[in-house]
């Protein structure tokens, strides 16, 4: 079992950027397939990013390619959202998710593990 700990929400203007972390515990976090995903008001829960368990696999949504950029330190225990050229559309709960027994990625939305999530609200 692993837990997650978002950090590194906030307040940005349009064109700006963010730096999501999640710290995990646990022995066994290399070996979690791990992805970012967020919740915007009145939508459902997207997929936005996701890294295979060694990190040498990655994958992004549409709305994420070429601005965002998932990576993570196996030795820290910690998976990062890099998010640059951030639009008012961004903004949302991201949450960080953890799935064992995968090789590569996952991309979808039902991940077994949650973190609590952190807010990202990006004014225009």
């Amino acid at each position: 079992q692993v837990q997650l700990v978002e950090s590194g929400g906030g307040l940005v203007q349009a064109g700006g950027s963010l730096r999501l972390s999640c710290a995990a515990s646990g022995r066994t976090f290399s070996s979690y397939a791990m992805g970012w995903l967020r919740q915007a008001p009145g939508k459902e829960r997207e997929f936005v990013a996701a890294i295979s368990w060694s990190g040498s696999g990655t994958y992004y949504s549409d709305s994420a390619k070429g601005r965002f950029t998932i990576s993570r330190d196996n030795a820290k225990n910690t998976v990062y959202l890099q998010m640059n050229s951030l639009k008012s559309e961004d903004t949302a709960v991201y949450y960080c998710a953890a799935k064992p027994k995968i090789i590569g990625v996952y991309v979808g939305v039902d991940y077994d593990y949650w973190g609590q999530g952190t807010q990202v609200t990006v004014s225009s």
